[in-house]
């Protein structure tokens, strides 16, 4: 063989081989599916988190939607698309949680639910979940006992109190439990109104007026969320003074919320995403409750209904509607 040759070929061998021993291997890109009842700012909340830990969508991780809306019977169908998908996590929001967690077996499930996760079924315990899941819950029955001292503090008139809730929601027996125990010792008497369904509510309003209620606390599920605007206008229509748990009640004309903030919430839920695209397992990672709580209170929703919120509560709103 020619020297020359013989020489160029050992060095194009040489480079090659050295080429494959330090090439390294395209990394793997992280790829979650999210289950959401709709398009919504928590929506936006989860997406602005992920860009705080560095991921931007379509270059470093990879994001693949389902939009329940209407459509719950397709909720299986949606879990079967994104599993074919090889998605690294699933992220169903809000009421899907206990639906999508209960369907998906062993990939990992990062949930961000307004019940309780444990009397859901989703984990074993909050501080052990066991399984393939974890996440975030709001739900915290503390909550509730606060919630009618602070309304009986800025309406000390307050003698009767309805309590529109939603039976179908995980906890919602403790938190009525301890909104009667915190009554009682404010010697206000409860009553308790239901609704699981759009149609519901109609009879709930009609209760609540034959009960001659004077105050309405709503506890926070999807469902009261959904029909927070209507919530919100018949009890300025009955001239109720109403108390919320998340502060969208109060946007939407309620006269007072204190809970959580939930956008704040789902913002935080990309941490567990973060941790589990990078190896976590959800078993090992405790559900977070919420610590950090907000007063809302819409003085224009006062003013109609002809209300003067007492100095030293107004002093402790985080947030004033005007």
């Amino acid at each position: 063989m020619n020297k020359k040759i013989f020489f160029a070929a050992m060095i194009i061998f040489t480079l090659a081989s050295f080429g494959a021993v330090n090439a390294q291997p395209t990394p793997k890109i992280p790829r979650v599916g999210i289950i959401s009842p709709g398009k919504s700012p928590q929506l936006d909340a989860l997406r602005q988190g992920l860009r705080d830990f560095g991921y931007t969508e379509g270059q470093n991780l990879l994001i693949d939607y389902r939009y329940v809306e209407e459509k719950r019977d397709r909720i299986p169908e949606f879990v079967a698309e994104l599993l074919d998908l090889r998605i690294d996590v699933i992220v169903p929001m809000g009421p899907l949680a206990p639906v999508v967690a209960k369907i998906v077996k062993s990939t990992p499930v990062v949930f961000g639910t307004s019940g309780d996760p444990v009397e859901a079924g989703i984990v074993n315990s909050l501080a052990r979940p066991g399984g393939n899941a974890t996440g975030m819950t709001f739900f915290a029955s503390v909550l509730a006992g606060k919630r009618v001292e602070l309304l009986k503090e800025a309406v000390p008139a307050t003698t009767r109190i309805g309590v529109l809730a939603n039976p179908n929601h995980a906890g919602e027996s403790v938190e009525f439990a301890e909104t009667q125990a915190a009554a009682n010792i404010m010697s206000v008497s409860v009553q308790r109104h239901t609704a699981q369904l759009a149609d519901d509510f109609a009879g709930a309003f009609s209760a609540l007026i034959k009960q001659r209620a004077n105050g309405l606390i709503t506890f926070p599920d999807a469902l009261m969320l959904a029909h927070r605007k209507e919530i919100a206008e018949f009890a300025a229509n009955q001239r109720l003074a109403s108390l919320g748990g998340w502060s969208e009640f109060a946007d939407a004309g309620g006269l007072m919320t204190y809970g959580p903030n939930l956008s704040d919430s789902f913002r935080r839920l990309a941490l567990y995403v973060d941790k589990i695209v990078k190896g976590a397992k959800p078993a090992d990672l405790p559900v977070e409750q919420p610590t950090k709580f907000e007063l809302v209170i819409n003085l224009k929703t006062a003013k109609q209904i002809g209300l003067t919120i007492p100095p030293n509560v107004l002093a402790r709103a985080d947030r004033v509607i005007k």
